[in-house]
């Protein structure tokens, strides 16, 4: 097949990309313009692997863990976390933008959406910020960068997306994430502490609940997070099964605090039906366009070209990180990890790095460029939902995106952050 084509193909879904067409639609434009360009191919082949890209027994995974966050969200299970949270942070300076951050690393256990979790916390947790004297743009800075600790800490999306593109263990992934989880987590809490500080933000909260009750109010929604890592671990269920088992424990939870209604039932499955679709629609079409990659060898061809020109893995990693810082100002995150993964992942392999912890840096680098303009996925929900203006989140936002590069950078060149848990535990 012609050089050319592939290159027309490619430049077609980009253009479309960087127009901001829907993009499970500018993703399908490549291999639809790949198999318009090669007659030898009958068009069958196309949606063949479109559906085969979607027939993937661990991507059930991702409509179970969706609607299991968003069940809790809708019966009152996040906001027993959130009053947990601000008993736990209320000597630390800051106040509710402490609760801003360990909330997200909480509900990334439970909800593994960080669109999800931006939105909820943005409704939430913005308003009373703003009455508390913190500025509307710090307000959703802190929100939209926090959101990003959900992707990392299990069970989140992007994990059991990239584990089955890549043929990497989702369990091992699952455990991995809780480092670079609890690293962002750790780091933003004393960046926000000093910015607190420095501009005076009041150290109040709105609980008074002593800590042991709100401690028991939210013990058994934070088991869930235990409950899916252990139960794979030890192989009562698979991670697809976990997400079932997440399910169940939702609406078992629902139950229990007698929050469970129809009404609630209802909007859940919703939800869960259209982030679902949305998602599959985006893998259906980057399975495509990643077979058309294999079918003309270009991921041979990229490790064979880099491994001749980079002789040290730690430059390779420095030029995948500005590969993917940039690729993920422009291109939303699944869709570019779908497309990405089978061509870096050989060339990973081949210098000898741990699919783990190339995995942790991948889901990163993607993460920060949710919240990167011009077309951070995570910025746009946050500021719609808070109504910040993008000029004002951009300028409150260097002192965050510093710190996400100085974490970045121990992911990359520190194993231990992305190895500890699972070396431990595995």
């Amino acid at each position: 097949m012609s050089s050319w084509v592939i290159i027309v193909a490619t430049a077609v879904m980009f253009i479309l990309l960087f127009l901001k067409a829907p993009v499970f639609i500018a993703v399908l434009s490549g291999p639809f313009v790949y198999f318009i360009l090669s007659p030898d191919l009958p068009p069958q082949i196309m949606a063949q692997r479109v559906i085969a890209g979607i027939e993937n027994i661990p991507l059930l995974a991702v409509s179970f863990f969706v609607c299991s966050g968003v069940i809790m969200n809708y019966t009152g299970v996040t906001s027993r976390i959130m009053r947990f949270c601000e008993v736990c942070v209320r000597p630390i300076p800051g106040g509710l933008a402490q609760v801003n951050v360990l909330l997200s690393t909480l509900m990334g256990g439970l909800s593994g959406s960080n669109l999800a979790d931006a939105a909820m916390e943005a409704k939430m947790l913005v308003p009373e910020m703003e009455k508390r004297g913190f500025s509307k743009e710090f307000s959703s800075v802190v929100t939209a960068v926090s959101a990003m600790i959900t992707p990392l800490i299990p069970p989140g999306i992007a994990m059991i997306i990239y584990g089955s593109i890549a043929n990497v263990s989702i369990g091992k992934l699952f455990v991995a994430g809780i480092g670079p989880g609890l690293l962002l987590c750790l780091a933003l809490m004393i960046l926000v502490a000093f910015i607190s500080v420095r501009r005076g933000y009041k150290n109040e909260t709105t609980e008074s609940l002593s800590f042991w009750k709100a401690a028991k109010s939210a013990f058994f929604p934070l088991l869930l997070p235990v409950v899916i890592i252990g139960g794979i671990r030890i192989g009562v269920f698979t991670p697809t099964e976990a997400g079932a088992v997440a399910v169940v424990y939702a609406v078992a939870l629902s139950i229990f605090f007698r929050e469970f209604s129809l009404k609630a039932i209802i909007q859940t499955l919703k939800e869960t039906v259209a982030t679902t679709a949305s998602i599959m629609l985006i893998v259906g079409a980057a399975s495509a366009f990643a077979w058309i990659l294999t079918r003309e060898q270009i991921p041979q061809r990229l490790t064979q070209f880099i491994i001749t020109h980079v002789s040290n893995k730690y430059i390779f990693l420095l030029i995948i990180n500005v590969f993917l810082l940039i690729v993920g100002m422009f291109i939303e995150g699944n869709a570019s990890m779908i497309v990405l993964v089978p061509l870096f992942v050989p060339v990973a392999r081949a210098f000898g790095i741990d699919d783990i912890q190339f995995a942790m840096i991948f889901i990163f680098n993607m993460a920060i460029g949710a919240i990167s303009p011009p077309m951070g996925t995570l910025m746009f929900v946050t500021c719609g939902v808070t109504k910040c203006k993008l000029g004002a989140f951009i300028r409150e936002a260097p002192p965050f995106y510093a710190l996400l590069f100085a974490c970045l950078l121990l992911l990359t060149f520190v194993p231990f952050f992305s190895l500890a848990f699972v070396n431990l535990i595995y």
